[in-house]
């Protein structure tokens, strides 16, 4: 490629006239490689932040890649992480603006999956090809015409090799753990939007933001493969609130996809929160 494609890297966005929750869901509902993940990471941020100008942003990453003359994943760490100062937030690591799209470009800080998907949004715009590794603990990214070339973007896109991502698993998880080969792969748009909310939704928790733990657990859901039991969880903090009918709907909901002895349950606690409404 010669020179910066903005609107290439984003050439499936959706209506901006949609509700953000909507805009997020239908964004989700697509094939994988259709799923724009720079968008879907700021619909996730539009959720903290409901004035967040979605099209503003992602004009932000086009200027980023505009000034980028990097061609290869190396030259594009350095540029990022070294010339511009991106880098891993060791401080506060679980402040919820590491999580958010906007923020990590206004502060040039982050956690390890945000600042993989700024490198591999501001790549995508420049024909730098980068894919996300999913590891568990702590998210990598490599080139992905190199098997063996890893970034980790937490450590200002440090180079590693299969041998140093399994070093840096040990260090997390202990050296009794067996390393999957898996680990190293590849994983889409969708299981890293569903990887953000899931930090997302652990910080809310430990904290006790009910309110953002709600709108984490919606936008959860509508992403496929996510567990059926969040929706009884969104449904506990509903109730909590007051809220029994949007609870009852949600265990309704339930009832009818888990079937069986444990979806009878379910619609049974549906019915005891319907009842409270009279």
């Amino acid at each position: 490629m010669d020179g910066p494609n903005p609107s290439g890297a984003r050439a499936g966005t959706l209506a901006p006239g949609m509700e953000v929750t909507e805009r997020f869901a239908a964004l989700v509902g697509r094939p994988d490689d259709e799923i724009a993940l720079d968008e879907g990471a700021l619909l996730i941020a539009a959720h903290a932040y409901p004035d967040l100008d979605v099209a503003a942003e992602l004009g932000r990453l086009d200027e980023l890649a505009g000034g980028c003359a990097a061609r290869d994943v190396g030259e594009l760490g350095r540029w990022l992480f070294v010339d511009l100062g991106f880098s891993g937030n060791v401080r506060a690591y679980h402040d919820p603006r590491n999580s958010y799209l906007n923020d990590v470009v206004a502060r040039r800080t982050g956690i390890p999956i945000s600042l993989a998907v700024l490198a591999m949004a501001v790549g995508d715009r420049i024909g730098v090809d980068l894919v996300g590794i999913g590891m568990p603990g702590h998210f990598l990214l490599r080139d992905r015409r190199d098997p063996d070339g890893f970034l980790d973007p937490f450590a200002r896109g440090a180079r590693l090799d299969p041998a140093a991502c399994r070093a840096a698993f040990h260090a997390l998880h202990g050296h009794d753990t067996a390393f999957d080969p898996r680990y190293l792969e590849p994983v889409g748009a969708t299981a890293i939007l569903g990887r953000m909310l899931a930090n997302l939704r652990g910080i809310f928790t430990a904290t006790g933001d009910r309110r953002s733990l709600q709108w984490v657990l919606r936008l959860r859901l509508t992403i496929p493969g996510v567990p059926p039991e969040e929706r009884a969880e969104l449904a506990a903090l509903l109730a909590a609130g007051g809220r029994f009918g949007e609870a009852a709907d949600e265990l309704g909901y339930l009832a009818t996809e888990l079937g069986g002895e444990l979806g009878d349950e379910y619609g049974r606690s549906a019915e005891r929160f319907r009842a409270r409404l009279n």
